[in-house]
């Protein structure tokens, strides 16, 4: 591990806690463009863990229905990569208000990455303290063969995906070449279109908690209430709760009381 990597606030974190930890995804530019650091302070304030923005993308083959329609809302709104490094620009720093401090992954999709430019994209992540990408569509080989250097030279985190159909070989080399965490998805499915946690699930979780991997793990997919919560917490470190949060932000509003509440829901 690079001394990047040893800084870096979401290994810190996982170095502190290790129990129960909450990610809460949204879309950055949803419902309204500059919405972004509004749900990201008020989050923070609610106590979340570590804060997961979406960067839309016209085809997010990972995602729900929810999800896929809050990135249609963003782009339609004017989100880029470009404007959200603009937004988070003095997110860490007290100039506007409270300093954010949680853990800051970026989720999306490779292409608009690459159009971006790899380097300049991992370069804009450092420069406005984001911790971590979580990148679906990306194989581990190639992320391996081409750019892990420049995500290393910029401390910037790639957080891998495992299904109840990735092979224990593959989830060994996974857990050897990742650092951070690795995001547990619970079952073969889109975002948004879990309900419950079923006994297929269970026997899933505990195969995975059976082998002792290296690196903590937050489940994902079907995360939307406290039961859900608390049983992914028993096989994991966290959970991480996207959809659920969407649609809350769609009818409840950003405001921090609005975000505290959803929080305090999935917590307790």
């Amino acid at each position: 591990m690079t001394q990047e990597l040893t800084q870096n606030r979401i290994t810190s974190l996982f170095a502190q806690k290790s129990e129960r930890l909450l990610n809460v995804y949204f879309t950055a530019g949803y419902p309204s463009l500059n919405d972004t650091t509004t749900i990201l302070r008020g989050l923070q304030a609610a106590g979340v863990d570590i804060v997961e923005i979406g960067m839309p993308y016209s085809d997010p083959v990972a995602d729900g229905e929810t999800i896929q329609q809050s990135n249609g809302v963003a782009l339609d709104n004017g989100m880029s990569i470009k404007t959200l490094f603009a937004q988070l620009a003095d997110c860490r720093n007290a100039t506007h208000g409270e300093p954010i401090t949680v853990p800051i992954l970026l989720m999306g999709y490779i292409n608009p990455v690459l159009q971006f430019g790899v380097e300049n994209f991992c370069q804009k992540c450092q420069e406005v303290g984001v911790d971590g990408v979580i990148l679906p569509d990306l194989p581990l080989d190639l992320f391996l063969e081409e750019y892990a250097p420049i995500f290393r030279q910029y401390g910037i985190l790639n957080v891998h995906l495992i299904t109840p159909q990735t092979t224990e070989e593959r989830i060994r080399f996974i857990d050897a070449e990742s650092d951070g965490f690795i995001y547990m998805v619970s079952s073969a499915s889109i975002t948004g279109s879990v309900k419950g946690v079923s006994d297929t699930m269970k026997t899933y979780f505990e195969r995975i908690q059976a082998m002792n991997l290296r690196n903590p793990r937050l489940i994902g997919f079907g995360i939307n209430n406290h039961e859900t919560f608390d049983m992914a917490s028993q096989f994991a470190n966290g959970a991480i709760v996207g959809s659920a949060f969407i649609r809350h932000l769609s009818e409840k509003g950003t405001s921090p009381e609005s975000i505290r509440a959803f929080v305090e829901t999935i917590r307790s």
